[in-house]
């Protein structure tokens, strides 16, 4: 039941803002009608909690809880695992945000950048942050063709229909606000898909390609339909296969609103490894990037 609610709540998002109505005890409703005879009329509530844990020393855990319940069916709830972040970050996020929200004026915001660069995670905490919903466009795309995944939907069906369901989708999320994007990473070579994304703000994630190839490697290339395939090592052949692809998208890339450069943030930071980085602190750097471009 739990995976049919969290995927209809995306769904009608997306076909209907006007089903969700958002209340201060951070409740999300919403009403579907389902065809037939009778016109039943079904509705399910979800209910959403964000609160804190303990984590380890200088740290704490964010835990989001999600309690649903529909008609003659009793509650359910799901936990999420726990992301720690330092209390520090936290603090930071929080005050950044609410600097840059009026500004925001309900804008969504697309985030880009190659495959692996983490605007999954980043996207999340942003999203949380600033008290906006998030939708990641390669899940979006999936839960559309039936639950099959991005690398089987590349081997059934060609790049082709994906990056056409994907513009569909970010066409869609265009008409709405108040929403962070995780986008794919070659969404930005079709120009259609950036006139549906600057009608919010666009931010790229710039990580270098050697940092990008050791996390891909890390969790192997079986999910990555452009790497999948080609002989070699991991690291190897990612790294390869990256900048070629960066070569083609670099200058798409660079048509974002703004660009958090994560060796900028390391420097600044007094950090050597960019891995080291936390997904707070690009989030920070990331709501930074933005006010200055709002600021312009």
């Amino acid at each position: 039941m739990e995976a049919k609610v969290v995927q209809s709540l995306q769904w009608s998002t997306l076909n209907s803002s006007e089903n969700i109505m958002r209340r201060p005890s951070s409740s999300l409703r919403y009403t579907k009608r389902f065809n037939g005879n009778d016109q039943r009329h079904h509705q399910t509530l979800a209910s959403c909690h964000l609160g804190f844990g303990k984590g380890v020393i200088g740290q704490r855990s964010v835990v989001l809880k999600v309690s649903c319940s529909s008609q003659n069916v009793s509650a359910s709830v799901l936990e999420s695992g726990s992301v720690p972040t330092s209390s520090d970050e936290a603090v930071i996020l929080k005050k950044k945000s609410e600097d840059i929200e009026p500004y925001l004026d309900g804008r969504c915001i697309y985030l880009v950048g190659m495959m692996g660069s983490g605007k999954t995670t980043v996207g999340r905490i942003l999203s949380e942050t600033l008290g906006y919903s998030f939708f990641d466009c390669d899940t979006l795309i999936e839960q559309a063709v039936g639950g099959t995944t991005v690398a089987e939907i590349f081997k059934l069906y060609g790049e082709c229909f994906f990056r056409d369901n994907e513009t569909e989708i970010i066409q869609k999320l265009s008409s709405m606000q108040r929403l962070v994007v995780s986008t794919g990473g070659g969404a930005v070579v079709r120009p259609i898909n950036w006139k549906y994304m600057h009608k919010g703000i666009s931010v790229w994630l710039d990580v270098p390609l050697e940092a990008l190839a050791r996390r891909i490697a890390k969790v192997g290339t079986d999910s990555r339909p452009l790497l999948h395939g080609e002989s070699g090592d991991a690291y190897t052949k990612a790294l390869e296969r990256l900048s070629t692809l960066l070569e083609d998208r670099g200058e798409a890339y660079a048509n974002a609103s703004a660009r958090v450069s994560l060796e900028n943030i390391a420097a600044k930071l007094g950090c050597k490894d960019v891995c080291n980085l936390t997904p707070t602190a690009i989030a920070i750097e990331a709501l930074v990037q933005i006010e200055k471009f709002l600021k312009k």
